[in-house]
């Protein structure tokens, strides 16, 4: 199986659905990272030099998983879902031919991030099913799937801080909140996290869970009747 990801900047895959990705590496997936942008705006340095040094930040994270990014070099902060940038996605899946594409969803917070979801809503169309990830924060996000990654929580970690231009511990702690709270609407064993995702049925694509790897286990909800008072 090929599974696509991509982010619009170098720590997107790694925030949003890198538990995700070392759960497909488990299973034997083959991973092809894909950022849209340069990242040259994400800091105070000179943008060529920051731009290089997330780069080599990308390069470090994915390697965790044994995967090689390929950046597409659009402008940081200028994503636009013109036909350069749909035409390089289209390329891309066609020469990747992916099982799976995941991405951003298309209300996130960020600009690029919106242009992207929707650059990959058009260049996919009947090639390859598109799942969107988590928004920041799950603000706006009604989620249709779960994949546990409790067993990969340390490699997501390291991933996150391998970007260390970007002061990855707060990603780091948002990550997992956000991924605690989507284990918890599982009814996940305290302790656990998830990732959650959003799939938009379209044709000729109507049910991808066969894509995924394991959701969080299904737990049955036992009553705490402890402390009831005499039955009526």
């Amino acid at each position: 199986m090929k599974i696509l990801a991509l982010g619009a900047h170098p720590d997107d895959i790694e925030i949003f659905m890198f538990g995700t990705m070392a759960a497909y590496a488990a299973q034997g997936a083959e991973l092809i990272f894909a950022v849209a942008t340069d990242g040259a705006r994400g800091g105070k340095a000179d943008p060529a030099v920051l731009a290089a040094t997330r780069r080599e930040e990308a390069t470090a994270a994915a390697a965790l998983l044994g995967a090689t990014p390929r950046f597409l070099n659009f402008p940081d902060g200028g994503l636009l879902a013109d036909g350069a940038l749909i035409d390089m996605l289209k390329t891309l899946i066609r020469q990747v031919e992916p099982h799976l594409v995941i991405t951003h969803a298309p209300n996130d917070y960020h600009a690029d991030h919106r242009v992207l979801s929707d650059g990959v809503r058009i260049a996919a169309s009947f090639a390859v099913p598109v799942l969107h990830a988590d928004t920041m924060g799950g603000t706006g996000f009604s989620p249709t799937h779960y994949v546990d990654i409790s067993a990969y929580r340390d490699v997501k970690t390291q991933a996150i801080r391998a970007h260390r231009s970007q002061m990855p511990e707060q990603y780091v702690e948002r990550a997992r909140i956000q991924n605690e709270f989507r284990a918890g609407q599982c009814n996940a064993l305290p302790g656990s996290l998830a990732e959650a995702f959003r799939f938009e049925p379209t044709f000729p694509f109507a049910d991808i869970r066969a894509l995924l790897p394991p959701a969080p286990p299904v737990r049955p909800v036992t009553p705490n009747t402890a402390d009831a008072g005499p039955a009526r």
